[in-house]
């Protein structure tokens, strides 16, 4: 359960996505536990840790600040799911990019546990400890 504080915010964007707020309450846990100031050594920003780039693509301004970081992510997160229509597909895309998904699944098939073994550990711990929350 999130700190009380993003609550609102969790909850406002996951409705507006279609999402179900304890996915996105385990994606901030998993990227940055629920540290609003954390920044990654790859330059992630934020509660849902955006990278720059994407975040000025989903009109992020402020990726610290928790309502436009969480708004921002959980909208990222449910075009994926769009794109992939599965959970843990859309999660892989999210940490280990939409390009690497796509290739991964041209060369091993639509699926995640497919294209898994071929994911970096990294992307495999992530969808694998999420996945474990949501009871996947």
């Amino acid at each position: 359960m999130a700190p009380s504080q993003y609550q609102p915010i969790i909850q406002s964007a996951a409705q507006e996505n279609n999402l179900p707020v304890r996915l996105i309450e385990s994606v901030i846990k998993a990227e940055s536990s629920f540290n609003p100031r954390a920044k990654s050594h790859a330059g992630a920003q934020g509660l849902m840790q955006l990278m720059p780039g994407t975040a000025k693509d989903l009109g992020v301004s402020d990726p610290f600040d928790p309502a436009q970081n969480v708004a921002g992510g959980t909208r990222y997160l449910g075009q994926m799911y769009n794109k992939y229509g599965d959970y843990q597909l859309a999660l892989a895309a999210y940490n280990w990019g939409p390009g690497n998904v796509d290739k991964a699944i041209r060369k091993h098939g639509a699926s995640w546990s497919a294209i898994s073994k071929n994911a970096p550990k990294e992307t495999q711990n992530y969808v694998s400890k999420i996945s474990k929350e949501m009871g996947w």
